[in-house]
């Protein structure tokens, strides 16, 4: 067991030095490709100020017409997504209107058919002759009328 370890120790540093200059490499490609990306945003924040109005004073006329195409399409294409937002949120509206007049309308209808249907509420009526010598009249608690209906004359009506 000893000597496996010691075989371990002597050869192992062997085993790692062919593979550094693999990762030197491989961390050098990885510097460039940083260096070249540190490059891209600086450029893309040089247009994004310029876009912004800012640091114009170094464009050419050509520069400045290019940059002028561009958010004028920009533009364009901001106004178009707009109006399909207000299309969109129109059609919603509509939508909910129609909703809500259906809804209306089947709350009329049930209201309607509550009154046709509702059982006519009791109505207290007294009997006897009044002032005028009718035989009955309507209670101050409804407004519907109910009468009663006498055969014979009218002398023999209690």
């Amino acid at each position: 067991m000893e000597k496996t370890i010691e075989r371990y120790v002597k050869f192992s540093p062997d085993y790692f030095v062919p593979g550094r200059p693999q990762v030197e490499l491989y961390l050098l490609e990885l510097k460039k490709e940083m260096d070249i990306m540190v490059k891209k945003i600086d450029l893309l924040e040089v247009h994004q100020r310029k876009l912004m109005g800012q640091g114009l004073g170094s464009c050419s006329l050509a520069q400045l017409q290019g940059l002028e195409t561009q958010i004028e399409k920009s533009l364009r294409i901001i106004r178009s997504r707009k109006a399909e937002l207000y299309a969109d949120q129109l059609l919603k509206l509509k939508e909910k209107e129609r909703e809500l007049l259906d809804q209306r309308r089947r709350l009329r209808e049930e209201e309607i058919r509550e009154t046709l249907v509702r059982p006519m509420l009791p109505v207290t009526l007294h009997t006897g002759k009044d002032e005028t010598g009718s035989a009955c009249r309507m209670s101050k608690h409804s407004s519907e009328v109910e009468t009663d209906l006498f055969i014979g004359f009218p002398a023999t009506r209690l």
